[in-house]
């Protein structure tokens, strides 16, 4: 008896999904696939990193031999034109016509574009596939201003394939008044666009084009409010639509508003047909994730090897990094009070939007927005998949238990077995611990014993938690590494490059590392690289994060800050004047810092290296409010003029930021020095706190101000300026060497075994018999020292990077405004 015919209409990821899942499940089947791109399935969902580097290849989920050793003929570059559902065979493009037993359409979808007059014109493109790329990629090089049409995920996607690509002045079109309209309610679309904007986006909400005007190309866009804009290309994503054509023609039954419709099984109206992915409507709706397609190609294989599965609906919740910022939202992310009772919490300085619903009872999450932080995404999910019941303050799901120690019932190894940790692949929890138990020590592990990661990647995290902690569990070793692309602990690869004496990324890579890296290890071996040799960091080839690049703060508008270093906050009547001056001359807005310092906003990336020329011409220096290092030592006027003061803070405070001024660090790092016990210089809220005594300084460690406050703990009492330094020497160099990427002082002593009695015996006993080496490895970093802003200053090819526009280095950016306010002055710009 000969086997069945299985013909699948379409090769994208859910095609390409639909026959890995049933050829590890059967033989039984003569599989026929047909394409309509000219290349063999690739990841889609990671399109954008095509413009990083990633070539086609590195995008594909295969290999080409794959098909054939699976025993799978494959057609590419041949669409499928008809079906005849009587003779039940389909014709393709180039002739081939194949009878089939079952037909799978997995044809996708395609890019909705507007019926916009001149909408033919060269210089538009829609976002899609890897040839639109390419077409995107050469046609850019000409071009100064971009645009996007549509403000949604992937209109967003496109928008940052401009700005890699080198178009400085991008602009993102929307119809709606929000971006993201099916993802985030208003405030967290305002506290998204206000993200966006540093990075130089700027955004058009209630924006309705009615032609795209030029001659021969795009030239500008013209509105129906009469305004207009003017571009040298234009990217249309405004959404997309069902693939159904091919169902029409054949008579299937499909929607009037787009989509072939399907059962629980994912049978269309024919019963020998299905349909899977962004094709399919089930239930009137559209599922445009890739998961959800993923499990419909899971039901089908299911039916066809004689199981029971069925598809009613799938959760939409989802986690996205669009141009560096974090988005996501679960569960019923949309419900409002008096159905629910609403959390939210709202960092505009740090561009940060919370929001938790939760049941009238208290008891259990419905659902939630996260923007700009969204770590705790999965966990949040898994509690309202699995209907966990809410700890007794449910503010802490978002802000963090006050005092640092764990959100009760919170944690990955508390979810039911059968919790679905990675959506795309159906894997459960009980699937990764099994996995784990039977020898699988790693994410690479997990991955391939039961795809879980594979996906979008969004489970990562979780799944790393999950190996964690099953090892724990066991009593095992448990390896903390810092990425796939690095087997190490950032501890061990600290130790290897300094042994190594490595100074730069890629000698990191090829000696211990594999793969091209990620956003995750990048700036981690960055800071490594900073912390050892004391280098300039824009001389790296890999950059800590996006404000290292400039070496200032970017700010809201795209503008960037500027903070010397003022020293204990003492300042001189001649140096207060070049300020002003400076300020006055670039159209700065000014503010004292609550870190004793005066930070000038508002200043053009071109403006930079000219301020700071002249400011260090005053005798000033960086201050280091971009970077992971050293920010400020707060101190109050002590005993020079308080009639409570014991010693002088001041001078100890300058003493010990001058000391440690431009030392990289895992993250930053804040010092306070007090005169007395009532604490002006909030000394123990700080990385490190010095606290006057009759017969010494007490010194404190490991404090935290911020969202989530946590008071620094006594290491030493009644010690003298020398010990004291020494000390720090040790706690700080011991802080650099063994803390995780980006973890504050209080986190890393919060998950130290032993705590701050460990640390004592550590710093002040030597239990570790390191005190020396420590002590000589920070001074080293002290005699290294550098200012940076000189450095870029005095070197001609540095102050080249400091332009807008590479092909106009002179051109300020015009979409970039000085809003002037509270009487501050106007820029001269």
């Amino acid at each position: 008896m000969s086997q069945p015919t299985i013909v699948v209409v379409g090769n994208g990821m859910v095609g390409y999904k639909f026959c890995e899942k049933l050829v590890s499940r059967s033989n039984q089947f003569n599989i026929i696939v047909f394409g309509e791109e000219p290349r063999i399935a690739y990841d889609r969902v990671h399109l954008s990193e095509y413009f990083n580097g990633k070539s086609a290849d590195d995008l594909s989920l295969s290999s080409s031999s794959w098909y054939t050793d699976n025993g799978i003929s494959l057609h590419l570059d041949d669409p499928i034109q008809e079906i005849n559902r009587v003779d039940k065979t389909v014709h393709s493009l180039k002739g081939a016509v194949i009878k089939y037993d079952y037909l799978v359409l997995a044809t996708g979808s395609s890019p909705f574009v507007p019926n916009i007059e001149g909408v033919e014109k060269n210089g538009v493109f829609v976002y899609r596939t890897i040839e639109d790329l390419e077409l995107i990629k050469e046609y850019a090089v000409n071009a100064k201003v971009g645009a996007v049409m549509g403000g949604g995920l992937l209109g967003l996607e496109a928008a940052k394939a401009l700005i890699d690509l080198g178009i400085k002045e991008t602009h993102v079109i929307e119809f709606a008044p929000r971006l993201m309209p099916r993802q985030i309610d208003s405030a967290g679309s305002a506290m998204l666009q206000s993200k966006l904007k540093q990075f130089g986006l700027t955004i058009h909400l209630n924006k309705s084009t009615s032609e795209i005007a030029g001659d021969d190309k795009v030239e500008s866009l013209k509105f129906n409010d009469d305004t207009s804009l003017a571009v040298d290309m234009l990217v249309i994503s405004a959404g997309i639509r069902p693939r159904d054509e091919l169902a029409k023609l054949a008579g299937l039954q499909t929607s009037s508003r787009g989509g072939i419709i399907v059962n629980e099984k994912m049978q269309t109206s024919d019963e020998c047909i299905f349909a899977i992915g962004e094709c399919a409507l089930y239930n009137s709706m559209i599922y445009g994730l890739v998961a959800p397609g993923y499990e419909m190609a899971d039901i089908v294989v299911t039916y066809l090897t004689g199981g029971d599965k069925s598809f009613y609906g799938y959760d939409m919740s989802t986690k996205l990094k669009l141009i560096g910022v974090d988005v996501a939202s679960f569960g019923d992310a949309f419900i409002t009070e008096p159905d629910c009772r609403t959390i939210v919490f709202e960092d505009t300085h740090k561009g940060v939007y919370k929001r938790i619903n939760i049941s009238n009872d208290g008891k259990y999450l419905l659902g939630g927005i996260l923007v700009g932080e969204a770590e705790a995404y999965n966990i949040l999910l898994q509690t309202v998949n699995n209907k966990i019941l809410l700890p007794p303050n449910p503010e802490d799901l978002i802000l963090g238990s006050r005092g640092g120690e764990a959100v009760e019932g919170a944690g990955v190894m508390s979810l039911p077995d059968d919790a679905l940790i990675c959506s795309c692949e159906a894997v459960s929890k009980l699937a990764i611990c099994s996995a784990v138990n039977d020898g699988a020590s790693g994410i690479d592990d997990i991955k391939k014993c039961t795809k879980a990661g594979t996906g979008c990647g969004g489970c990562v995290p979780l799944v790393k938690d999950l190996i964690a902690g099953t090892m724990k569990a066991n009593g095992q070793y448990v390896k903390n590494v810092i990425c796939e692309h690095f087997d190490y602990s950032r501890q061990e690869l600290f130790d290897m490059v300094k042994i190594n004496k490595l100074k730069n990324y890629d000698l990191v890579l090829d000696h211990f590392g594999k793969g091209d890296g990620c956003e995750v290890c990048k700036p981690a071996v960055a800071s490594i690289l900073s912390s050892l040799w004391n280098d300039v960091i824009v001389k790296q080839d890999t950059i800590q994060d996006s404000n290292d690049r400039y070496l200032a703060n970017i700010q809201k508008g795209g503008t960037y800050s500027v903070v010397p270093r003022i020293p204990g906050g003492e300042i001189t009547p001649d140096k207060l004047i070049v300020i002003g001056q400076v300020a006055k001359k670039y159209g700065l807005y000014t503010k004292i810092t609550g870190g004793q310092r005066i930070d000038m906003f508002g200043a053009h990336v071109n403006d930079l290296p000219a301020i700071w020329e002249e400011l260090i011409d005053a005798g000033f220096e960086s201050g280091h409010a971009y970077g992971k290092s050293l920010r400020t030592v707060k101190s109050c006027v002590g005993s020079t003029w308080c009639r409570y003061g014991l010693h002088d803070s001041v001078s100890f405070a300058i003493e010990i930021e001058e000391r440690y001024k431009g030392v990289r660090s895992p993250h930053k790092l804040k010092g306070g020095v007090s005169g007395c016990v009532r604490e002006c210089a909030e000394a123990q809220a700080k990385d490190f706190g010095i606290i006057a005594t009759e017969k010494g300084w007490n010194l404190y460690v490991c404090g935290n101000g911020g969202s989530k406050p946590q008071h620094a703990q006594l290491l030493a009492t009644d010690i003298d300026s020398t010990t004291c330094i020494k000390y720090l020497d040790r706690f700080l160099m011991f802080y650099i060497k063994t803390a995780d990427p980006l973890t504050r002082t209080a986190t890393w002593l919060n998950k130290m075994d032993g705590g701050i009695a460990y640390l004592k015996n550590v710093i002040i006993n030597n239990s570790l018999d390191i005190n020396e080496q420590l002590e000589e490895e920070m001074q080293e970093l002290v005699n290294t020292y550098h200012c940076e802003w000189k450095e870029v200053v005095e070197n001609d090819e540095l102050r080249k990077r400091f332009v807008h526009f590479v092909n106009a280095p002179e051109e300020k950016d015009p979409a970039i405004k000085f809003e002037p306010m509270r009487e501050q002055i106007k820029a001269k710009w």
